[in-house]
């Protein structure tokens, strides 16, 4: 963060100084873990389910902290917030509102730093899956072109974007954002802390229907990040989605389609995918064609590296830097299509970060690939796809069914609340023991260790609150031990 005084972050989050002079400089970071703080650090006093930051403001070692309400350390105490604020309310289940005080004045604080910097060129991230991946491939590819800001893997909340953009200070030149959504306007609010002028949509899928109600509200959520851009800004739309391209008309920003369609500005052509689901294609711009070689395991990779590509030609990259970064670009966050190979040949797919209809169909497909050209056995280890609403039902039976039609060897669903995906496959392909419904995921480790076999590939994935990652975790474990 850049240098602050005490008294200017009183006045930029509208609250009042508490046993702190307002010439006391803040030059540390900005944390919201207590653990963290940094010498001349500023602590945000978040409260948790189990326990409330305020408690841990003074042990910190923070030089401030934003609080709720008067402690035994420095703080800045923020104004309350009211009723309109539920979300946030929500978010930490305070009642007393004390969390979402302290969340708006964070953002409030990160507003304040980003005006100050107006060399900084903010690029923000959205869509219904692929945002982390895509983030960490723009920030590896326009690293080289000066400081840049990006957040660890899935800060794209209420709380992880105000501290993301707290990391940016007057050396930053790029600070790449990602921007996720539990409801309309909660994009279009994130904007506000840090205006982008480069906005990237990815695609529009049917994360979170429950909470929008249909694809047609998830695309009005998402198109928020697009009619936020300047008119000096730029608009990154992927062309192969009806419902992004046609958020080309709710900008004032320049447009550039990406994507594997002929009317695609920056596009793959020529593309093929080795042994192990890496793409391989030929980058086609305005400025010139080159060829990019992905290290990242998935055919759905190649819309986000067309992404990451368009923006770092927008910041002044040739085609040539962005296709020879692209292809030396690697996985940054954990959980995400992370390909483990045992000695013995078996290959572990952990994608169990997250889950929802189209990522994984994605992560299928890329299973269904490398057990092709690898003449391999594939096994599908899938749990509850969360927050589908009125769709969960057939959201998880088309899964079971996909998993026939792509020839997976094995289905392995984790969970009764996944039971119409093991019912799905039963019904599309007359399967017997290739699914198996197991109760927990450890039910799942004893089934995989029993009959698992030397070469056999293994997708794993679910929702977040699934924790699959446990399954991989065993399997990893199994062979060190």
């Amino acid at each position: 963060m850049i240098p602050l005084t005490a008294a200017e972050i009183a006045e930029a989050v509208g609250g009042r100084l508490h046993n702190v002079a307002g010439d006391v400089i803040i030059t540390g970071t900005v944390e919201f873990d207590s653990r963290e703080v940094t010498p001349d650090g500023l602590f945000v006093a978040l409260p948790g389910l189990k326990v409330d930051g305020h408690d841990f403001a003074e042990s910190s070692g923070a030089r401030l902290t934003l609080a709720a309400r008067e402690i035994d350390a420095p703080a800045v105490i923020v104004p309350p917030v009211g009723d309109a604020n539920h979300g946030a309310m929500a978010l930490f289940g305070d009642k007393d509102g004390s969390g979402a005080a302290v969340l708006a004045a964070l953002a409030a604080l990160a507003r304040h730093v980003a005006h100050r910097l107006p060399r900084l060129t903010v690029v923000g991230v959205t869509g219904s899956s692929g945002k982390t991946s895509t983030k960490d491939l723009i920030a590896q590819v326009i690293e080289p072109m000066g400081p840049i800001v990006a957040p660890p893997g899935s800060f794209n909340n209420e709380i992880g974007h105000p501290w993301t953009v707290l990391r940016a200070d007057e050396n930053t030149r790029n600070l790449v954002l990602e921007l996720s959504a539990r409801g309309t306007g909660h994009i279009r609010a994130l904007t506000e802390i840090a205006q982008p002028r480069i906005g990237v949509v990815l695609n529009v899928g049917s994360a979170h229907v429950g909470q929008f109600g249909s694809r047609e509200g998830i695309a009005k959520a998402k198109g928020e990040l697009v009619e936020a851009l300047p008119e000096d800004g730029l608009a990154v739309l992927n062309a192969d989605d009806p419902l992004v391209k046609a958020m080309a008309s709710r900008t004032k920003a320049r447009v550039v389609f990406v994507g594997e369609s002929a009317d695609a500005q920056v596009r793959a052509e020529n593309v093929v995918l080795d042994a192990e689901a890496r793409a391989s294609f030929r980058l086609v711009t305005p400025q010139g064609d080159a060829d990019v070689k992905l290290a990242l395991h998935g055919p759905h990779h190649v819309g986000n590296a067309l992404s990451a590509a368009a923006v770092a030609l927008e910041l002044g990259a040739t085609p040539a830097e962005a296709a020879e970064r692209l292809s030396q670009a690697k996985r940054v966050s954990a959980r995400r299509m992370d390909v483990t190979t045992r000695p013995d040949g078996v290959t572990v797919v952990n994608d169990s970060y997250n889950a929802n209809p189209e990522s994984v169909k994605a992560a299928l497909k890329s299973l269904a690939e490398m057990a092709r050209q690898g003449g391999r056995r594939s096994w599908a280890v899938l749990g509850t796809m969360a927050e589908l609403g009125a769709e969960h039902v057939t959201a998880h039976d088309e899964i079971g069914r996909l998993a026939v039609r792509l020839d997976i060897n094995r289905l392995v669903v984790v969970g009764d609340q996944a039971r119409p995906m093991h019912q799905g496959a039963h019904l599309e392909g007359s399967w017997g023991e290739e699914s198996v419904l197991v109760p927990d995921v450890d039910a799942a480790v004893v089934l995989l260790r029993a009959e698992l076999r030397p070469g056999d590939v293994v997708l794993v994935k679910a929702s977040k609150s699934e924790a699959l990652w446990r399954v991989a975790d065993a399997l990893l474990q199994e062979d060190a031990r």
